[in-house]
């Protein structure tokens, strides 16, 4: 993603409050980095991790924030306590997991922290597309994880119908105003070379201009049996396939420490 694809740093647009009879729920965190240089394409941000996801892939580095627990192992208000903090110093925050859109908090804690004058992204699965396309007029910035072929997605999330919702979140993605990325995590036990070709061109066909291919690393994987491949991985899936998905892409990326 070029940085000169996102809107200014601190650029102030309206902040579209939510309507309803009652307060807001509350998001639920489940960890803070209060500093990154990459999570966020040509900002510096913090990210908040929301707790829970609905899917189980087996290549998942945060497991522990799977669980929709009862409540909220941060305090919201010592977050926005500690974004009000870092103004100035920081450009955006991001929302990743977890899965954010699980979270029926989202849209009130995205207004809140944008009326502090940060720029939001936002890292999904798309695992809710109608809390998705309810957000993105408020977001800058979205990283997609596309898993597989979205008729073959329960074999990387573990869960049965997952591709719809997934295609879903794309669709509104390209209806959207937001500038995004999408990225698949490669493992040949989960998607081989040829199936990287077909997804990605499945992907250009549909209007998806930016593409990332994140090699599985093993750092922090839980699935052993994903596991013992890893070392093997340094150059697959080569350079043919990544020159190819190149050609598809007005930008494209092969990441190896993703």
């Amino acid at each position: 993603m070029h940085a000169d694809l996102l809107p200014p740093p601190h650029a102030r647009v309206p902040v579209r409050i939510r309507a309803g009879r009652g307060p807001a729920p509350r998001l639920k965190a489940g960890g803070l980095v209060p500093f990154t240089a990459t999570d966020f394409p040509g900002r510096l941000a913090a990210v908040v991790f929301v707790q829970g996801c609905p899917w189980r892939c087996g290549y998942c580095h945060n497991p522990h924030l799977q669980p929709r627990t009862a409540g909220s192992p941060l305090d919201w208000d010592d977050i926005l306590a500690f974004l009000r903090r870092r103004v100035g110093l920081i450009d955006g925050v991001v929302f990743s997991g977890g899965e954010p859109t699980m979270d029926p908090g989202l849209g009130a804690a995205i207004a809140q922290v944008r009326a502090m004058g940060y720029q939001i992204g936002l890292h999904t699965g798309g695992t809710h597309p109608r809390r998705l396309a309810q957000v993105l007029p408020d977001v800058d910035w979205v990283g997609l994880d596309i898993k597989a072929d979205f008729d073959d997605y329960a074999r990387v999330t573990r869960v049965a119908g997952s591709g719809a919702p997934a295609l879903a979140s794309l669709r509104a993605l390209l209806d959207g105003g937001a500038a995004f990325e999408c990225r698949t995590t490669a493992h040949p036990d989960l998607i081989d070379a040829d199936g990287l070709l077909a997804l990605g061109r499945r992907l250009a066909d549909m209007g998806v201009r930016r593409y990332a291919v994140q090699v599985f690393r093993p750092q922090g994987c839980a699935d052993e049996a994903l596991n013992v491949r890893g070392p093997s991985l340094r150059d697959w899936p080569g350079a043919a396939v990544a020159d190819t998905l190149a050609a598809l892409f007005d930008s494209f990326e092969l990441r190896r420490d993703a």
